[in-house]
């Protein structure tokens, strides 16, 4: 990383190991793992080994204590060889992180607990009619004495087929909307947790996304995370610190798509001449390199502010939309440079034109961060 967001000695560090694995253990089987939807179980188990399922859990829990550009920093660099990789454990991170700030000691030590045995997580927010409209959801969770019932569907969650305990967002009085809302752990075995099979999706095909169906599932009241009022906030808090994260692996992908055009339009020849000597070629590997550097002054900007404390839901909102877009323009010229080989399934940029579509929907829609960031500028 150049110029203004320079890695100190131990970002360096985290970074190149996450190169070093992603380039040994994950490039040389991407296509071939693609296409069968899902990564192996050791190569995942290789991730937890490395403690990438804590990457944000304080260290005194047993994770490795990150903050969130360091965390960024290691998604961007993973994403550089396949971006869901990094996502999957970030998705449990993440998870941890709302326990650690909402929970009480008691649940802090639970959520750690599992986690150090290996366990990965799913936050459990959409519904098939609850996805950009949060508040709008339709789970519930009815107090019976010292425990919850929770019923209802999730749509859409990433990791669903691999966790081992779910964070659901649910109502526990639908009359007062999302002030209703409640956060819960919810671990993968109890009695009435079903997850459907895994979702085949358009992009974005390893990462595990399937839908959560919970049939009367009893919880004692103690898996209750902060108050019966906080379950909003604590959503509204994922989302405001994942939407970085989604910009970060975006924009390593946008710098393997680049890298990819600029060593095919060398070897292309036509006309006699590589096509990269071409000026409408070089157009467009330098809107790309315009549109990456952009990108890294956003991402790096809001997990700063992430870091300090200080209010970024517009920043946050600013860096997911642009990046995101910046992703899908840079991958359309890429395999625009590539010609009729850009859209076979051999090469890499077509996976990388697919991806992109994904994450311009996922964290909040693009049209959603435009309502943010429009709704702080009338303010």
């Amino acid at each position: 990383m150049d110029g203004l967001y320079d890695m100190t000695e131990d970002q360096q560090s985290l970074v190149e190991l996450i190169r070093d694995f992603m380039t040994r253990e994950v490039k040389p089987h991407v296509l071939e793992w693609e296409k069968e939807g899902h990564y192996p179980k050791e190569i995942i188990q290789m991730g937890i080994d490395m403690g990438l399922h804590m990457m944000q859990v304080p260290e005194e829990y047993g994770g490795m204590g990150l903050d969130t550009t360091t965390t960024a920093m290691m998604i961007e660099e993973g994403a550089k060889v396949e971006s869901t990789y990094m996502g999957m454990f970030n998705v449990t991170s993440m998870g941890g992180k709302i326990v650690m700030a909402a929970g009480n000691e008691e649940q802090k030590q639970y959520y750690a607990g599992l986690l150090n045995k290996g366990s990965i997580s799913a936050f459990c927010l959409t519904e098939p009619g609850a996805g950009s409209d949060s508040a709008a959801v339709r789970t519930t969770a009815v107090r019976r004495g010292g425990s919850y019932v929770i019923n209802g569907t999730k749509m859409f969650i990433t990791n669903a087929s691999l966790a081992d305990m779910f964070l659901v967002v649910a109502s526990v009085d639908p009359s007062k909307g999302s002030r209703g809302l409640a956060t819960f752990i919810v671990e993968r075995d109890r009695k009435g947790v079903n997850v459907s099979k895994k979702i085949d999706k358009f992009g974005m095909r390893l990462s595990n996304t399937a839908e959560v169906i919970f049939e009367d599932v009893e919880i004692p009241a103690c898996n209750l995370v902060g108050t019966e009022e906080s379950g909003f906030a604590n959503a509204m808090k994922v989302l405001t610190a994942s939407r970085p994260m989604i910009a970060a692996s975006s924009l390593g992908a946008c710098q393997l798509a680049r890298d990819l055009a600029v060593q095919y339009s060398k070897e292309r020849v036509a006309f006699g001449k590589p096509i990269c000597a071409k000026q409408m070629i070089q157009e467009k590997l330098a809107d790309m390199e315009m549109l990456i550097q952009a990108s890294r002054g956003l991402v790096y900007h809001a997990t700063m502010l992430l870091d300090q404390g200080k209010p970024c839901n517009t920043e946050a909102s600013v860096a997911k939309c642009f990046v995101t877009e910046a992703f899908g323009r840079i991958t359309d010229q890429a395999l625009q440079i590539f010609g009729g080989y850009g859209l076979c399934d051999e090469y890499l940029i077509s996976k990388l034109y697919r991806d992109a579509r994904v994450n311009r929907i996922v964290e909040g829609t693009n049209e959603i961060q435009r309502v943010v960031i429009s709704k702080a500028m009338l303010r």
